[in-house]
């Protein structure tokens, strides 16, 4: 019977894990998991961030998986490049402000999205049972321990330059924070967002979150797709797909043309296989794992468990594109299919003219 899994706790710093993971490959370093008290801790919560440095190949976007327990705030900041976010569990309460003084609060869920703009400011709370959540940044050298802190400003600034800038008393600034706070427990509010607005402050008219799972999704006898790009949400510059592979289904053989794709398997077992010219490799992923496919490599994602494989495609484009690989051929006249491929009219019969994500692969 193997051991259970190292939990991300040391005395009141850190939390437990409630979104996808690779059990396996956490009892083989457990102590990444839960770092000696030498390393960072943080308090009601942890992040664990993927960028170049851990993942070479993930040049055009870094990650940072996040878990906030109830109450828990991931501190007031803003980044240099922009934010884009998938709720895997629970649910948040997003606030900041936008261009122009412009106020924004809301409460988001499970499958919903956010996406701050470079150099918007905001902060996050765990409401009612806590959260956990995936932050994209559009750099692969991005990191959320770059953000630009609020408590980090004020611990280094003279407290002269506070008390004139914010006109107070020295005395109201005994207390502020020697150093970055990052992650902190603090009381839950009992108002909604609407009591909590500002009064004479106006809302801001961009629309900073979308409800992912909530869209139609494309159904098929294999699985279903959810979509998400600037065509539905204006206001990103990162378009995603919600993937589900139903068992012994097929993620047809497909590319992306516009960037590399990124992906997280949120659960499920995957084979997937790429085409890269110069060599084709394939990989097995499982819940908790990230994959990357360089743009315009060909690949297919095949579901090897007995239960459904759920995951985030990743794209730094503000356009989700693909090119299907039956599709392509079902609309190439029949002769060159033929003669390119040695094959005969069944084949050609076989094709499909439409695009079909995933496919019911025990059907021939």
């Amino acid at each position: 019977m193997p051991s259970p899994p190292p939990e991300p706790l040391r005395g009141n710093k850190g939390s437990t894990i409630v979104g996808p993971r690779n059990p396996d490959r956490e009892r083989q370093n457990p102590d990444m998991i839960c770092p000696p008290s030498t390393d960072w801790g943080t308090e009601g919560g942890w992040a664990r961030e993927t960028t170049v440095r851990e993942l070479p190949m993930s040049r055009d976007l870094a990650a940072t998986n996040m878990r906030l327990e109830e109450g828990a705030v991931r501190d007031l900041h803003w980044h240099n490049d922009a934010e884009w976010s998938y709720i895997i569990e629970g649910r948040v309460r997003i606030t900041g402000i936008d261009f122009g003084g412009h106020y924004f609060e809301e409460d988001v869920e499970k499958g919903d999205l956010w996406f701050f703009p470079a150099g918007v400011p905001h902060s996050l709370q765990g409401l009612e049972g806590g959260c956990e959540f995936l932050l994209i940044f559009d750099d692969g050298e991005s990191s959320e321990y770059k953000a630009f802190q609020l408590s980090d400003w004020f611990a280094h600034t003279p407290r002269d330059i506070l008390r004139k800038n914010f006109k107070v008393p020295e005395s109201t600034l005994e207390k502020i924070p020697t150093r970055e706070k990052f992650i902190f427990r603090s009381i839950l509010s009992k108002k909604s967002t609407a009591e909590e607005m500002p009064v004479g402050n106006k809302p801001t008219a961009r629309r900073m979150t979308h409800k992912m799972l909530a869209q139609q999704p494309i159904k098929t006898a294999g699985g279903e797709v959810r979509i998400t790009d600037s065509s539905i949400w204006s206001i990103t510059t990162i378009s995603a797909a919600h993937v589900i592979i139903y068992p012994h289904a097929l993620r047809e053989m497909h590319w992306h043309p516009y960037a590399d794709e990124w992906s997280m398997f949120l659960r499920g077992k995957a084979k997937v296989t790429i085409f890269t010219v110069q060599a084709t490799r394939t990989f097995n992923y499982q819940a908790g794992d990230i994959m990357i496919v360089p743009r315009n490599c060909g690949h297919y994602i095949e579901n090897i468990g007995d239960e459904p494989i759920e995951m985030l495609e990743i794209f730094k484009s503000p356009k989700f594109e693909e090119f299907s690989l039956n599709q392509w051929l079902a609309v190439t006249p029949d002769y060159i299919v033929k003669e390119s491929l040695n094959v005969g009219d069944e084949f050609i019969r076989a094709l499909d003219k439409g695009h079909t994500p995933v496919r019911d692969a025990s059907v021939p």
